[in-house]
């Protein structure tokens, strides 16, 4: 909608440095890219690698700016005196601006006198502007759009004087997290887990000259099963009569055409549709990641009128059941853990704007030599070429649509969006899809992140679904399940869980993790900076990722769980959770250790043999009491005969993760219970306990295990080789005391065998 009253023209105080160079501005750290960026080189690759033209002009670089506010004209003729660097964003420092901006102008003039002389029709692109925009082409209106992810175009032929210098004008309004709009973790007052926003134009804006007949967009589709690939080509400006020639060349020797066919145009809808055979099909996946180059030609009025270089892979996502009867996911119709770590995609110097293309394809290599396979790209759309990285390098993206509106806790029904609110996500909604959709590297759609602006969530599942049936869909990443889509995805932290396998749907965890480990010289800020747990050493980090991963390799035997993210792979601002530092300097902890850990989860996974019986799936009997008991009341002999009998889990109902058998609301509790261990040889033990708050654990009479502070659910702690020489084959009594401080409060536990089949 084009705004009637738009943003004043103002210039301030700092209106002076108009004949400045560009430089960054102060930012707490940076960078290795940032010193590689320059108004001659800021991005200045073709940011279109799946529908590339030969033509075009890269209109990065400086740019006239200024600030703005409500009800005034667009600036047009008229000379800002302030500069800025596009594509980043007005906050960034690589701007040359860094500061706050809801209203801006942008303007700059260019040439296309060859382009018009050969009867072009010259398009406009912009890669993506957050959030509402108005273009002006030599002071006549050409168009605007609202969404800050999707890419949109112009054809400005008609707005062209013809010959000399050309201008174009852009407004921008951006309210980020203050409207309605999705806008990811942007935040006008950022904190914790919200970050800086970012204001105006934040991809590549290039020009492109194109037949009066030409390819609009491409969809592919792959079908390994078929062995064929489903091309849509969309055509404008069709004449008359015409065709679509797609040829695809093998992998590993472009010379060898791999497929070749022609689609008739129909000139009813514009569109040529059909299947191309592929010859000894060869599969796209991270561990060999081959794609196909494609060469698309429109014949229509005379040869060769038109032609697009694209590529694809060939690759299926879908749900299958493993040996065992429980559903996975598989890759190209085989079972594959989906392991790797959530992605933000900030950057200290750019924001959301990556400093260069090596950086963006830094994040992407650092991903896979860690040894994950897989990425959540977390409530942003990155360009093109992050994704080119992806399908070229080998990477599996899960991909959120950006969040936005109102947010709901755990437990509460969906919100009621304004028609303006849904019209808006949906229409970003379907645009992320239909953009991204050539690119084999993106396995699933996420629509919603938690109960951020969560709303009619089967309807929504069922649109992504309808808009895309070829991958799979998560209606909603943590929190509130509604029991649709094709996975159900839990989030926990600091250790990993799952929810119980399910018949119809794949379980996973969508984010865990979050162990924060701030490292001098490197973070956004000196001190207080913020992490879901916080750590002291890389040390202390990688033994307790360790563990992590352990619980993960657990979990995927029992109850099923086919995929896991860790929370995160670098920090951001004042979140220190990263598996590197925000500036991508350090990796905190070892890199090697780090695969090693990374790809163990793709083994065979552990099997767990249960010695002693939690209460979590059925009742389990103990004697307990409130009052302290006499001394030796842990001991094999004690005569507990007096104490009361009651099932597990004792404690207060309102406790999270719990299931309360038992009242206990008093301040501690103590426990005994006989049990029997097999006569044989025992592989590693486990207790697997849900206690709150501290905890005693003793076996026949010996303290061997107390645990401090408070769980938040179940989870394996080792006995180590000391406790388990107190265990005999035959009876045992095991006794426990545990003391309640504040909040929660429970206790359960039993004892666990794991038999490791990598060892």
């Amino acid at each position: 909608m084009r705004r009637t009253s738009f943003i004043c023209f103002v210039f301030c105080a700092c209106a002076s440095i108009a004949s400045a160079e560009w430089k960054p501005a102060p930012v707490p750290i940076s960078t290795r890219w940032a010193k590689d960026v320059a108004p001659d080189k800021a991005h200045p690759e073709y940011p279109r690698p799946q529908f590339v033209r030969k033509e075009w002009q890269n209109l990065n670089g400086l740019w006239e700016f200024a600030l703005g506010k409500s009800n005034d004209t667009p600036p047009i003729g008229r000379k800002l005196e302030r500069q800025i660097l596009v594509p980043f964003p007005i906050e960034s420092s690589l701007s040359g601006v860094g500061e706050k901006a809801t209203d801006v102008w942008y303007r700059r003039t260019f040439n296309v006198d060859e382009w018009i002389k050969a009867g072009k029709r010259v398009h406009l692109h912009f890669g993506a502007v957050d959030w509402e925009s108005n273009v002006w082409i030599n002071g006549r209106w050409a168009g605007d759009h609202r969404g800050g992810y999707d890419g949109f175009s112009f054809d400005i032929t008609d707005l062209l004087k013809p010959t000399g210098e050309q201008e174009v004008v852009v407004g921008v309004w951006d309210p980020s997290d203050q409207g309605f709009q999705p806008c990811g973790k942007q935040a006008v007052k950022p904190e914790g887990i919200w970050y800086t926003s970012t204001t105006g134009i934040w991809q590549t804006v290039w020009l492109e000259p194109v037949s009066p007949t030409h390819i609009a967009s491409v969809r592919l589709t792959p079908d390994i099963d078929k062995s064929l690939l489903h091309v849509e080509a969309t055509i404008t400006g069709l004449p008359g009569e015409g065709h679509v020639e797609c040829v695809a060349h093998d992998p590993d020797d472009r010379t060898k055409i791999a497929g070749k066919a022609k689609f008739s145009i129909d000139q009813s809808t514009g569109k040529a549709t059909g299947d191309l055979s592929i010859e000894d099909v060869k599969l796209w996946s991270p561990d060999v990641p081959a794609l196909y180059d494609l060469e698309i030609t429109l014949d229509a009025s005379q040869p060769g009128i038109d032609r697009v270089n694209s590529y694809f892979g060939m690759r299926k996502i879908s749900l299958g059941k493993d040996p065992n009867g429980v559903t996975r996911l598989f890759l190209n119709n085989s079972e594959v853990f989906q392991f790797g770590p959530l992605d933000q995609g900030f950057w200290p110097d750019g924001l959301y704007t990556a400093p260069t293309d090596e950086a963006l394809r830094y994040d992407i290599e650092i991903t896979k030599q860690l040894g994950f396979n897989m990425c959540r790209k977390h409530v942003k759309v990155e360009p093109d070429r992050w994704y080119y990285w992806a399908d070229k390098l080998g990477l599996l993206v899960w991909q959120d649509m950006p969040s936005g509106e109102q947010r709901i806790a755990p437990g509460f029904p969906d919100i009621k969006r304004s028609a303006q609110s849904a019209r808006q996500f949906e229409n970003e909604l379907k645009a992320m899809i239909t953009n991204l959709h050539n690119h084999p590297s993106i396995v699933h759609w996420v629509v919603f992140n938690e109960g951020w602006g969560q709303y009619e969530t089967k309807r929504l599942t069922d649109f992504a679904k309808g808009l895309d049936p070829s991958r799979l869909v998560i209606g909603v990443s943590g929190w509130n399940d509604r029991k649709t889509g094709d996975i159900h995805d839990i989030h926990h932290y600091p250790p990993p869980r799952s929810p119980k396998a399910e018949k119809n749907r794949a379980v996973v965890n969508g984010e865990y993790g979050g162990l924060g480990l701030p490292v001098e010289l490197h973070t956004w800020q000196g001190k207080n900076n913020w992490g879901y747990q916080q750590l002291k050493s890389n040390e202390e980090l990688m033994s307790k990722y360790a563990e992590f991963v352990d619980q993960v390799r657990v979990l995927r035997g029992t109850p099923g769980m086919s995929a896991a993210v860790y929370t995160q792979i670098t920090d951001v601002e004042i979140e220190v959770n990263g598996l590197l530092t925000y500036d991508r300097e350090l990796i905190k902890g070892d890199l090697y250790r780090y695969r090693e850990l990374n790809t163990s989860v793709h083994g065979p996974p552990p099997t767990l043999n249960s010695l002693l019986p939690t209460s979590r799936d059925k009742a389990q009997s103990w004697r307990f009491t409130f009052e302290k008991p006499t001394d030796g009341w842990h001991g094999k002999e004690f005569d507990d005969s007096s104490w009361k009998i009651g099932e597990a889990g004792f404690g207060k109902p309102d406790t999270p993760n719990t299931k309360v058998r038992t009242g206990w609301k008093e301040a501690d509790i103590w426990l005994r219970k006989a049990f029997e261990l097999p006569d044989r040889p025992l592989a590693e033990l486990f207790f697997d306990v849900h206690h709150d708050d501290n905890v005693e654990i003793y076996i026949n009479g010996e303290l061997v295990k107390t645990l401090d502070k408070w769980t938040s659910d179940y989870g394996l702690v080792p006995l180590g080789d000391e406790a388990k020489k107190h265990l005999k084959p035959g009876a045992n009594v095991i006794a426990v005391h545990c003391h309640q401080d504040a909040g929660g409060q429970y206790i359960d536990l039993g004892i666990v065998e794991r038999v490791d089949h990598q060892k």
